[in-house]
């Protein structure tokens, strides 16, 4: 498989910003042997949070791959290619957000990112099934 110069751009960076998520995993460490203090919500939101966005990732890279087989162009191509992608930084950031603060116990405002990071998701998706099936 041969990837467009767009699509190539794209997976370098998200390859380069997926060790991001390793620091993740050394925040959950440090917070589950104690060094953190979080109450329950707060565990379950951030490592939510943090598996999400490994496994959105992934899937991401996927779709990007998946997308190079279609013929679409233009806003539905930069959706088939992106839409998870984007879906993998604004999800967790909706379920990290959610929970900050000094012993939270429900999540605040920023819960809404989570509900935006689903509809990019979905949207992605589905254009680029639509895109595969064309």
């Amino acid at each position: 498989m041969i990837l467009s110069p767009d699509a190539q751009v794209t997976a370098g960076i998200v390859l380069l910003a997926a060790v991001t998520v390793t620091s993740g995993g050394a925040f959950l460490a440090r917070m589950a042997s104690g060094g953190i203090p979080a109450t329950d919500f707060q565990r379950s939101f951030f490592r939510a949070g943090h598996g999400h966005a490994g496994v959105l990732i992934v899937f991401g890279l996927v779709c990007l791959m998946l997308a190079e087989a279609t013929t679409l162009t233009g806003v539905a191509l930069w959706l088939a290619r992106t839409g998870v992608l984007i879906s993998a930084i604004v999800m967790p950031a909706g379920f990290f957000f959610a929970a900050m603060g000094r012993g939270r116990t429900r999540p605040n405002r920023w819960i809404v990112l989570v509900v935006a990071g689903g509809v990019l998701l979905a949207a992605g998706l589905v254009t680029l099934a639509v895109g595969l099936l064309m």
